[in-house]
């Protein structure tokens, strides 16, 4: 686990807030008494983040009141209000709850303070390496990881006498089995978890989209093997109908259906599962997320929250402290047990309320996030996920058998995408 060595410290001058926009007036004085500090986040349905808001503030002993700004669960709509606030330097937000894809951006757009060495080593002292890296950008951490999460592989243990280890072997079973209970549950809309998919075959094949924040990388190799992956799904009877436009939340309710065999999802599906589908969730096997190559071992999906200053706050320091209690490892712990997000914090994956939440697959759950391949860290993040999107979706568009045209369709969208840094 790495130890983070922070940069030179940032600024912590306070001033008096100017700035009232839609949210009220974030980083106020009470009338003298405790600073609010806006805290903007996308909303999780088990109420975790206010519970671990409220004990923030009472443990801040009236230095601060964390208040919710509750975004929307769509990551593209939630990020879309934080770009056109923090674009226009709104002072009313404090601390930015930020998918891990998004650092590295808004760091890049210098709407984000770096974390000073004391704070930086508190919230990554005993974090995923892997985690940290999405906290990072230019060798500087500007967030504090939260939570994180990752994909396993789901399947029906009445159905498969063993997981297999492979797409192809998954794809093969499924064909086997047939469309009738065979079918195969990915994240495959034109849209985020699109890019996030083809990012794990693509890591878990050996290769990577970008090999610097504007050096487009796309080995030929890994990428073709990549790609084979997906056009033999999109092209299968076993692929699910629906594949086009699926996404975590329709994986999820295929395969609690019944006529799945196999899912590739976070680790949110097993509890859902287990509300809603009892018969299907009692034979509910989990495995590593499968390789692209045998020989190779997997690169599954990274996500998570990361917990960043603003540059704009008028309250920074208060704000450093309020992150730093907000992703410690009791608010982890809170936000396993409320929300079931695993934490980012590897010395966690041994206590209680983590092997509560993730029976039988905790110890899973810790190395898939340990081994995880995450998305390119570069400011031009969202044009590098759009032109992956466009020049790949649906991907039944992919001919498995000469995936050349493909890829260099990708290859060129890629490159352009790298020159480009348009936020908005």
């Amino acid at each position: 686990m790495r130890r983070y060595v922070a940069g030179p410290g940032v600024g912590l001058g306070t001033a008096l807030c100017t700035l009232a926009l839609l949210a009220g007036c974030g980083g106020s004085d009470n009338g003298g008494g405790a600073t609010s500090l806006n805290w903007f986040v996308q909303i999780q349905p088990g109420g975790s983040f206010q519970e671990v808001a409220k004990r923030c503030s009472d443990e801040s002993n009236g230095r601060y009141q964390i208040e919710l700004e509750l975004l929307p669960t769509d990551a593209s709509q939630a990020r879309e209000q934080l770009v056109r606030r923090l674009g226009a330097e709104d002072s009313t937000i404090d601390v930015v709850g930020m998918d891990v894809v998004w650092t590295a951006e808004f760091a890049n757009a210098e709407w984000l303070r770096e974390f000073p060495e004391q704070e930086g080593r508190q919230v990554t002292k005993g974090v995923f390496d892997s985690v940290v890296d999405t906290a990072t950008f230019e060798n500087k951490l500007y967030g504090a990881p939260f939570n994180s999460n990752t994909q396993l592989l789901w399947y029906r243990t009445d159905e498969i006498k063993q997981a297999p280890t492979t797409w192809d072997e998954m794809i093969d079973e499924g064909e086997k089995i047939g469309p009738a209970g065979g079918l195969i549950q990915v994240q495959a809309n034109q849209y985020e978890g699109f890019t996030a998919w083809f990012n794990a075959l693509l890591e878990s094949a050996g290769g990577h989209i970008l090999s610097g924040p504007e050096t487009v990388d796309l080995p030929k190799g890994p990428t073709d093997e990549a790609l084979a992956v997906m056009g033999r799904l999109g092209n299968s009877p076993v692929a699910a109908p629906d594949i086009d436009t699926s996404t975590e939340d329709t994986a999820r309710l295929g395969f609690e259906a019944g006529d799945s065999a196999f899912m590739v999802n976070y680790t949110f599906a097993y509890a859902s599962a287990q509300a809603n589908a009892p018969d299907v969730a009692k034979n509910m096997g989990f495995a590593p997320y499968p390789r692209v190559v045998a020989n190779k071992p997997s690169r599954p999906p990274l996500g998570g929250f990361n917990l960043g200053v603003s540059a704009f706050s008028d309250h920074p320091e208060e704000a450093f402290d309020a992150a730093a209690c907000l992703s410690n490892p009791d608010s982890q712990l809170t936000a396993t047990e409320l929300d079931g997000l695993p934490p980012s914090n590897q010395t966690l994956y041994t206590d209680k309320v983590v092997r509560k939440a993730y029976p039988g697959f905790a110890d899973l759950v810790e190395s898939s996030i340990d081994t995880a391949g995450p998305r390119p860290a570069t400011a031009a993040y969202q044009d590098v996920s759009l032109a992956i999107q466009r020049s790949l979706h649906p991907p039944s568009s992919i001919d498995p058998d000469d995936v050349t045209s493909k890829y260099d369709e990708l290859r060129s969208d890629l490159e352009d995408a790298v020159k480009r840094e348009g936020l908005l």
